[in-house]
């Protein structure tokens, strides 16, 4: 009994037209939950057949529980949906649909969630799918709470368990909203929710049935739509300059912010000056890096700050005079390599309010980059942006960082360019646990902060020990898919991972078990 008088749990669950068998398994799987303080809220949506109000009749009669409403008129989903809100009598409302099924424990998983978190307003879970045979495929091992990617995609999904007092004081679901009618509840929900909790356990299978959107995103294209007016919704209330589009993959949405051209910007990057071969041409790297990003970019307040070894060719620093002009400064270093050492020096001599670390072996290839990286620095709890990095021929190099069982490592390194990675994870914005420094941007304040990058980590590990100590401080990373670069990694110095580096830094830092962000990922190096 919760704190209410009603049940802990009241799972609603509009019906309209299931299959029957479909129907009675779903009704099985929740009267069969060891955990039985629940009551289940059926909302008959007048299906045409008289035979799915006579399976919900004879579930209610069976368990009292079990409580039918029947509409007098077809509302569709969401009106429907908003009969079970008012009549549920639980503390927590559990979301169900008619063909799927719950795990066996999956509310008692869930009670004991709540019993250590009572502050807890969202809970959600993995899930799974089964097919017309009943086997259970398309494992989803979703990441911990991460906002950024619930605006990209509807992420959180099934199991999805809120409390009903903020269910009912956002507005519960929305007319106009239908197909993606759970998205936007939940982006308004988490906008006013106290804690939100992950369960990193398959509670929930979700049925595929022709038509449905589990076995085809493109089945209901009215709810792609709904979904990214809702996520405009979003960043209306909260202020985010920019617009929701449509994603390249089914049911994913671009967040394109707008970034406030009155941020300057610092663009710090050592070099030495090196020369290679890409695409079977000379070049010198450091200066077709600047030259490429001050192609993609119209941000007005921008400068070039190039840290550079004392052996630098005196040529090359006056290609960058002539690339670059009076928004160049120049800055020389000393001693042996040390990566880390180089960006502080860089830092401490700018003056933007925003600093972007740039390897110089890269080559900018989407427009706005600068732009694009800075813009989300503009929310502060937004800690460190990074960029969507490829090799030179179109394979993905850096997708965010994964630290798990003592690893750190690049996500889906190898990646093919069209390749969306596992449930879309490459095609949408998201957290991560960390982020490769080849080219990321934070707030001066932030680098201040945390003491900017490690110089006891000259060549390896420096970004991870950043990206550890940003959230230390409690800040998000961003891994922004659509701000996009070349690297041409370790062309401008021989490649070694230092083992007294490694030592040092998983010395300082727990390394989980499981990734928080990407638990799916297998570590690649």
């Amino acid at each position: 009994m919760s704190a209410s008088g009603g049940p802990l749990f009241s799972i609603v669950t509009p019906v309209y037209e299931p299959p029957l068998d479909a129907l009675r398994a779903m009704v099985r799987s929740v009267r069969s939950q060891s955990f039985e303080d629940w009551e289940l809220v059926v909302v008959d949506d007048r299906s045409p057949s008289e035979a799915v109000r006579d399976v919900l009749r004879e579930a209610a009669r069976e368990d009292p529980r079990v409580r039918l409403v029947e509409r007098q008129t077809n509302g569709r989903i969401v009106a429907a949906s908003n009969d079970g809100v008012e009549a549920a009598r639980g503390e927590f409302v559990v979301l169900v649909d008619h063909d799927d099924e719950l795990a066996v424990g999956a509310l008692a998983r869930v009670a004991r969630e709540i019993e250590a978190h009572p502050d807890v307003d969202y809970v959600y879970s993995d899930e799974d799918k089964i097919d017309a045979q009943g086997q259970h495929y398309d494992e989803f091992r979703k990441p911990d709470w991460s906002p950024e990617r619930l605006r990209g995609q509807m992420y959180t999904g099934h199991l999805s368990v809120l409390r009903t007092s903020l269910v009912r004081e956002v507005g519960a679901f929305r007319p106009g909203y239908d197909g993606s009618q759970d998205h936007d509840l939940v982006l308004r929900v988490t906008e006013r929710a106290r804690l939100v909790r992950h369960i990193p356990e398959v509670l929930y299978h979700w049925r595929v049935v022709p038509g449905s959107a589990a076995g085809d995103a493109n089945a209901k294209p009215y709810a792609w739509d709904a979904g990214r007016r809702a996520v405009a919704d979003q960043m209306r209330r909260l202020g985010i300059a920019g617009t929701a589009e449509f994603g390249p993959w089914p049911g994913t949405y671009r967040v394109a912010r707008v970034a406030d051209p009155n941020v300057t910007v610092s663009v710090v990057i050592p070099t030495r000056g090196g020369v290679g071969h890409v695409w079977g041409e000379s070049r010198c790297f450091v200066v077709e890096a600047v030259r490429s990003l001050l192609e993609h970019t119209r941000h007005p307040h921008l400068e070039i700050v190039v840290v550079y070894d004392e052996p630098t060719p005196a040529h090359v620093l006056d290609q960058l005079r002539v690339v670059a002009g009076d928004r160049l400064v120049l800055v020389p270093f000393g001693g042996p390599f040390n990566f880390s050492a180089k960006c502080n020096v860089g830092v401490l001599a700018s003056s933007g309010d925003v600093v972007i670390l740039m390897n110089d072996d890269v080559e900018v290839r989407s427009d706005a980059v600068v732009e694009g990286l800075i813009a989300p620095l503009s929310e502060p709890d937004v800690g460190m942006t990074g960029a969507r990095l490829v090799f030179a021929d179109g394979r993905l190099q850096h997708g965010g960082h994964v630290y798990a069982n003592g690893h750190l490592a690049h996500a889906f390194t190898g990646a093919l360019p069209d390749e969306p990675g596992p449930f879309a994870a490459l095609k949408v914005n998201r957290e991560c646990s960390g982020l490769t420094a080849a080219f990321v941007a934070l707030r001066r304040e932030t680098y201040d902060a945390v003491g900017g990058l490690a110089e006891r980590l000259p060549v390896n590990f420096n970004d991870v020990d950043l990206s550890m100590k940003i959230a230390s401080a409690g800040l998000r990373m961003l891994w922004l898919a659509d701000v996009e670069l070349y690297h041409f990694e370790s062309q401008t110095r021989v490649p070694e991972v230092r083992p007294e580096e490694y030592l040092f830094v998983t010395r300082r830092w727990v390394i989980p078990e499981r990734d928080r962000y990407l638990p799916t990922e297998v570590p690649r190096f």
